[in-house]
């Protein structure tokens, strides 16, 4: 069932961009909000999902080694800090 929700935009420059877009993309406003909103919700999810999980590694102990950790940044190209 759709829903409204009312937005008040902080740049009058972001709702010209977006009609814009919506007028070069043949598509309304609602359905350019729409995609955006699924997208950025999916993406947030997605990382505070693995955020969640690496603080549940964390908890249960599960950390790299110092080897894992130096070769990880070996592979990069770069030496890790060791602890003073």
């Amino acid at each position: 069932m759709p829903t409204t929700l009312s937005v008040r935009f902080d740049d009058e420059a972001k709702l010209e961009a977006l009609d814009k877009l919506a007028q070069s993309m043949d598509r309304s406003r609602n359905w350019i909000v729409n995609r955006a909103i699924d997208r950025y919700i999916a993406e947030q999810s997605w990382q505070i999902g693995q955020i969640m999980e690496g603080i549940a590694q964390a908890d249960r102990g599960e950390f790299a080694s110092d080897e894992e950790v130096r070769a990880a940044f070996a592979r990069f190209g770069a030496k890790a800090a060791t602890p003073e």
